[in-house]
């Protein structure tokens, strides 16, 4: 199984950094499988230290770090209000000594010292001093540190004229985003109730007291306004406790302005994504009154369990994430539409582990049982069949990446088209892969893979960014109307139902 002859590979990859770091708070003991913290002995033993051997420790520390990161002293300082409980007599110490209990309290993090890969490409928010035939790109990177820890970061290129892509460097230290004051959705949270079945009393009360937009003031009054009555009925404190899970699974995040979008680092911020944010599939969304924004699908993941969560952002700066709910949404893999169909939100899934489907958003803002379009016929894809990205609008239908995986688990990048009004039919398909590892690909993190989280249309050219090995990300590029030609009609054409309308 070998790539067509008309898909060019470019030449440039993008490799992992391992100068790219963050600081993270650090506790002593907390990093080993049998908890013992020496969080309070250390403390004791820094604020015995006299006021020259502080000085000259935080000083060598700062001038050492400090121009591999943004306000190193402000960290520091967070840091040590983090920690500032363990310390038996706070009001003595100094500033000095309190940010070096912060330096001690923190340890710089290799964002991507394991690998880079999954990449997604969509159209940049900002066009300005772009020439003719080109178009400036946001790339989106899974980066994978130590411990499988993933995160996602940034690049920005601009493709064109033709078979072109000019990377834009990635100088400077990432800084992870600062939270800000989410604006909470009652639909999302009466959605999220449901999945855990918590319809009672409790619920009832406080969903009744809140509008359908909240911040997390408006939650506490809510919590505070329970009769007391309704607090004595033996559920109620379980209750109040999954509308606290169920509210904290949305956040805001926003990144200074002065702070470069290739700087910018979203870090898992929640209990179900603390082991790492991952793949993300970025799409630019035209609402059906024009206005135009970016979402994005990843996976969240907390070590055991998978759950799907969406980002939206205007600008690439300010980020809200929220839960994604419903039986379409239960699985790795969800890739939505750039814009509503005939009415309805649209998004592809692999809600069963292994058939590529399409699932719609009803008016409960749950993702309904999805369709199947594609199910695992070829050689190549006799594991699993998935999407590698949102689908991309055509003249000839919806464009749809997809990947397989055969045997050794080596994936392959595939094609296939939906119809334009009724995407729940496939109306062709490219009988071989699009993109297979070759020689040179083979090797990697993870051998054997090659994959995508979206591609772009410009110009008359597919552009598909795609990971290697789970290891570094590479780009290739093909003639649309080719790669339209080379498609015939699939075997099974017709087999898709029309999903429920919302």
């Amino acid at each position: 199984m070998t790539s067509p002859e008309w898909l060019a590979r470019l030449s440039l990859t993008v490799l992992p950094d391992p100068r790219r770091v963050i600081v993270k708070l650090f506790v002593p003991g907390e990093d080993v499988a049998l908890v013992r913290t020496r969080a309070a002995a250390l403390v004791d033993r820094i604020a015995r230290l006299d006021d020259h051997e502080t000085r000259r420790l935080l000083t060598e520390t700062l001038d050492r770090f400090r121009g591999q990161h943004h306000d190193l002293e402000g960290t520091f300082r967070h840091h040590y209000e983090l920690i500032r409980h363990r310390v038996s007599d706070s009001d003595t110490l100094s500033p000095m000594a309190r940010l070096l209990i912060g330096a001690y309290f923190s340890h710089e993090y290799a964002v991507e010292g394991a690998a880079i890969c999954n990449p997604s490409m969509v159209a940049h928010p900002d066009q300005s001093n772009v020439d003719t035939g080109q178009r400036r790109v946001v790339i989106s990177l899974r980066q994978i540190g130590e411990g499988h820890l993933s995160s996602i970061g940034f690049a920005t290129a601009v493709v064109g004229p033709g078979a072109r892509l000019t990377m834009a460097d990635r100088y400077g230290p990432p800084r992870t985003g600062d939270r800000t004051g989410a604006r909470h959705r009652r639909d999302l949270l009466v959605a999220g109730l449901d999945e855990q079945d918590c319809d009672d009393e409790v619920s009832a009360t406080v969903l009744a007291m809140l509008p359908a937009r909240f911040d997390d003031e408006e939650f506490e009054r809510a919590l505070a306004r329970i009769p007391g009555d309704i607090l004595t009925r033996p559920a109620a404190y379980r209750t109040v406790e999954q509308l606290r899970r169920t509210v904290a699974d949305s956040y805001a995040v926003t990144f200074p302005a002065d702070i470069p979008l290739h700087q910018r680092t979203l870090w898992p911020a929640t209990a179900p994504e603390s082991n790492g944010m991952e793949d993300a599939r970025f799409v630019r969304f035209v609402a059906d009154d024009g206005e135009a924004g970016y979402y994005a699908t990843y996976t969240a993941y907390d070590g055991r369990h998978i759950a799907a969560r969406l980002l939206s952002t205007a600008d690439f700066r300010s980020f809200e994430v929220t839960p994604m709910r419903g039986p379409g949404a239960r699985n790795k893999g969800i890739a939505l539409f750039p814009r509503t169909v005939r009415g309805r939100y649209l998004a592809l899934c692999r809600s069963d582990g292994e058939t590529l489907g399409l699932t719609t958003l009803d008016a409960r803002h749950r993702w309904q049982p999805p369709v199947p379009l594609r199910r695992p016929r070829y050689g190549w894809e006799l594991v699993q069949v998935g999407n590698c990205g949102s689908p991309i609008e055509t003249d000839a239908g919806w464009l749809v990446l997809t990947h397989g995986v055969g045997p050794m688990r080596r994936y392959a990048i595939g094609a296939l088209l939906l119809d334009h009004d009724h995407p729940d039919r496939v109306i062709a398909e490219l009988p071989g892969a699009l993109l297979a590892p070759d020689d040179s690909e083979q090797d990697g993190y993870v051998p054997n893979v090659v994959y995508s989280c979206g591609g772009l249309l410009h110009d008359g050219t597919l552009w598909l960014p795609y990971g290697v090995g789970d290891a570094r990300a590479a780009f290739a590029c093909a003639p649309l109307s080719t790669l339209i030609e080379a498609m015939g009609p699939p075997p099974d054409r017709g087999m898709a139902r029309t999903p429920t309308r919302s």
